[in-house]
């Protein structure tokens, strides 16, 4: 972190304090209160830390006014439309492009570490049929811990090495087998010949009785769905991941934790929601009627997809993946699914209505990720997994750059207390 050059006053009691003032890269300047408790005996307030900056990061940068979307400093439109996940995962682990070599490097390691220690096949099978593959996920993560042993100990650079490709190489593995598990199919192992996103996509839909190939307009789709969700700043699961790890926690567990925090439908659980809708609507000519209860505001219903609490202006994934949606859609068809013909009618007349424009209401990444998802034969109940696969590697470069951060120190939110003061015990009879 740079120096200081300038400083904000604080006046409590007719005494001031100097708080000095960072300014970022990009973004809005900093104030630094680290030592006002220490100086004034006071705590800031701030619900949902919404307001505050709890680390320094070089990793990926949102301005949700522009509608801008960095990751360390590329677009993500050029990301998603030049790049492929794992380039992008090396992009966010290691904070440069790789060369030729080193994307080839890194996708063999990738790739020979995507098969699980055939021991946990067992701890799938003490969940239920029924779980919830969040459920599954959670439970599967946190025990890795349990089977590699000699990539826990974080303060071991090459351990934490080793954790990292192993995560972002097992999650689909783990994914798909949790979707195979609670369908009754079989498991189906990893092939070293198929890139990361064809490979999962066969996890998922392949059967022992006969072949299956992956059409390159999925892979590439599926492939855009992680990259657009690989990290978003300091989003709920990652200061999650952050916390969790800030205790000295082993990698698995932490990530773990970022799964659990992802699962809450205020979270990843948008593109679900959107599906939900969608399904409720019904057909398209109930369309009309959930846009008039969309724009009366005595109604508290709402279009799921469509806006976002950073992006006040517009999404920029949703572009690059609408063209991905219109792809699938177009190789697979919607005539024979009522869903996605009330996606697409939506998705027409809320662009054509003035009153979403002007209220930047612009249809999210959330939509047309549920949209692809939909089309290519996943229940809801698997999209926060896939959206838990794709968020791994900015969990993982996020707990690497903070365990790497001599600033580190264990989490320890404050409060403000408004309970009651000390009072004392009275005996049970006399109550």
């Amino acid at each position: 972190m740079t120096e200081s050059t300038k400083s904000a006053k604080l006046s409590i009691d007719g005494k001031e304090y100097d708080l000095p003032i960072f300014s970022p890269t990009a973004g809005p300047d900093v104030i630094d209160i680290r030592k006002l408790y220490g100086q004034a005996g006071v705590f800031t307030y701030d619900p949902g830390f919404t307001s505050t900056a709890s680390c320094d990061s070089t990793i990926t940068y949102i301005d949700g006014g522009e509608g801008v979307l960095l990751h360390r400093g590329y677009p993500i439109d050029q990301l998603a439309g030049k790049s492929h996940y794992l380039e992008v995962c090396y992009l966010l682990l290691y904070g440069e492009l790789p060369s030729p070599a080193e994307l080839e490097d890194f996708e063999s390691r990738v790739t020979n570490h995507t098969m699980l220690h055939e021991q946990m096949m067992n701890f799938f099978r003490g969940f239920r049929r029924d779980a919830h593959p969040m459920a599954v996920m959670v439970g599967v993560v946190g025990a890795m811990s349990a089977f590699y042993h000699d990539s826990t100990d974080i303060n071991d650079p090459w351990q934490r090495e080793v954790a990292s490709i192993r995560l972002i190489a097992k999650m689909p593995t783990i994914a798909a087998m949790a979707y195979k598990y609670t369908i009754g199919q079989p498991f189906i192992y990893p092939r070293n010949d198929l890139d990361y996103a064809s490979n999962f996509l066969r996890m998922c839909f392949a059967v022992p009785a006969e072949d299956y190939v992956v059409d390159p307009i999925l892979s590439r789709a599926m492939d855009r769905i992680f990259t657009l969700h690989a990290d978003h700043e300091q989003n709920a699961s990652t200061s999650t991941v952050r916390l969790a790890s800030s205790s000295g926690a082993n990698p698995f567990a932490c990530i773990a934790a970022g799964i659990a925090c992802l699962w809450g439908p205020a979270h990843g659980g948008a593109n679900q929601a959107c599906l939900e809708m969608l399904k409720e609507i019904g057909t398209p000519d109930r369309i009309p009627e959930f846009i008039a209860r969309a724009k009366d505001k005595n109604d508290p219903f709402r279009l799921m997809g469509f806006g976002h609490r950073v992006y006040k202006n517009f999404d920029p994934r949703a572009t690059v993946m609408k063209e991905s949606a219109d792809e699938v859609l177009e190789l697979l068809g919607v005539d024979n699914n009522p869903i996605l013909q009330v996606a697409k009618e939506l998705e027409k007349a809320a662009l054509e209505d003035p009153y979403f424009s002007e209220k930047k209401l612009f249809p999210n990444v959330d939509f047309y990720s549920g949209i692809i998802l939909e089309a290519m034969g996943f229940p809801t109940s698997m999209f926060t997994p896939i959206f838990a696969m794709s968020r791994t590697v900015g969990w993982i470069s996020q707990w690497k750059e903070m365990i790497a951060d001599p600033q580190n120190k264990i989490g320890r939110p404050r409060q403000l207390y408004l309970g009651e003061t000390s009072r004392d015990y009275v005996d049970i009879e006399n109550r």
